[in-house]
């Protein structure tokens, strides 16, 4: 029988794939470019990118988290490898995490306080969904951006690229 989590489990695993594939290709000579002054280092970025799996998985530990407690400091990344071994243990303990969840905790509701008063509460499957995947390819577009600013040939990720398929510009 599928459990809720299934999906989910089977679209982290494909996604991880697209998401290496794009880590790859990070320039390590340009890790500390930003396209503006607002935007986040290259380098800040693709560790984010990163660590999004398991930090997200991580807060759905308890029933609820105080914002006002999380800390997402970024450790330094001195090299591309860091930052892909980042990601394939973050996606390991996000994968272990999913797969210990019975229905009844998926669908159980998870809270976020900030100071004490309720930001966000909704199933904890939900949050998953919204905070772990779609926050996710967020951030993996915004990084697709900056390559292609950086001149660096984009993988195909959802069929062929301007770079790499059968519907690459030659």
């Amino acid at each position: 029988m599928t459990r809720l989590v299934d999906p989910m489990i089977n679209e982290l695993e494909r996604e991880a794939a697209g998401t290496r594939r794009l880590l790859e290709r990070l320039p390590e000579d340009k890790l500390d470019w930003t396209p503006h002054p607002k935007s986040m280092p290259l380098r800040r970025l693709a560790l984010h990118i990163a660590l999004i799996p398991e930090r997200i998985m991580s807060m759905l530990a308890n029933d609820s988290v105080e914002m006002t407690t999380l800390t997402f400091d970024t450790p330094p990344s001195e090299t591309v490898a860091n930052i892909l071994a980042a990601l394939e243990k973050s996606v390991a303990s996000a994968k272990a995490r999913l797969a210990t969840m019975d229905d009844a905790r998926a669908e159980a509701v998870w809270t976020m306080y900030r100071e004490g008063q309720v930001f966000r509460s909704m199933p904890r499957i939900v949050f998953a969904r919204t905070v772990l995947l779609n926050h996710w390819y967020h951030h993996r577009g915004q990084l697709t951006v900056y390559l292609r600013m950086l001149d660096v040939p984009l993988p195909a990720t959802y069929g062929s690229s301007a770079d790499e398929g059968p519907g690459a510009a030659r």
